[in-house]
């Protein structure tokens, strides 16, 4: 059975549970708080989360990978759209700019926010990080101003990896959303499959 490893609450978690969701597969969820147990350790030797074991030996972290894993192993599903599929290359860009050019760049602001001396919250790194990230939201407000979703028409991958993304944002950072944003954001919400993982992550 698919396993998945997370901080209590943790975004990038929450991306791989709500895939499973969407998808009807069944999973376990082992959570813990931060710093990760020794024994997680001896798992993962990052000791990063999200973490994923699935039968055949399966242990693989980046919560992106499991997503495209899980769509792929356990697929076809309508989040990541088929070979011949037009919209294809557009679901799986979106789905990586939601890790590396949103997420990892959040990564520099939260380090700064939770952990640097009061001289270092606002250096030339967090500044640079700040410019960056207003920019590729404002990129994907203007791929929704005519779309419902990242892909066009259809719920994807790309939504759940974004929107995610979004919650970093607004949640650990405390940053804001303009309207639009704001009103997609609580639209994927409102998806029972998201509330059923945000349930299951919360225990």
């Amino acid at each position: 059975m698919i396993k998945v490893y997370n901080f209590k609450r943790g975004a990038r978690g929450l991306r791989v549970c709500w895939v499973c969701e969407e998808m009807g597969l069944p999973y376990q969820l082992e959570a813990f708080d931060f710093p990760p147990p020794a024994s997680y350790r001896a798992l993962n030797p990052l000791g990063s989360v999200p973490f994923l074991e699935d039968a055949g030996g399966v242990a693989i972290n980046e919560s992106v990978a499991m997503m495209l894993y899980l769509a792929e192993r356990y697929g076809p599903t309508p989040l990541l759209p088929a070979k011949d599929d037009p919209t294809l290359a557009r679901v799986l860009q979106m789905t990586v700019f939601g890790e590396t050019t949103l997420g990892a760049q959040m990564n520099t602001l939260m380090a700064a926010h939770f952990m640097a001396p009061e001289a270092d919250k606002k250096n030339w790194s967090v500044r640079g990080a700040e410019q960056r990230l207003d920019q590729a939201i404002a990129y994907v407000e203007g791929i929704l101003a005519d779309n419902p979703y990242l892909a066009g028409n259809a719920f994807t991958l790309a939504d759940i990896s974004v929107s995610t993304a979004f919650g970093m944002w607004k949640g650990a950072l405390g940053k804001s959303l303009s309207d639009k944003l704001s009103a997609y954001r609580e639209r994927l919400a409102s998806r029972p499959a998201f509330q059923r993982a945000q349930k299951h992550m919360q225990g």
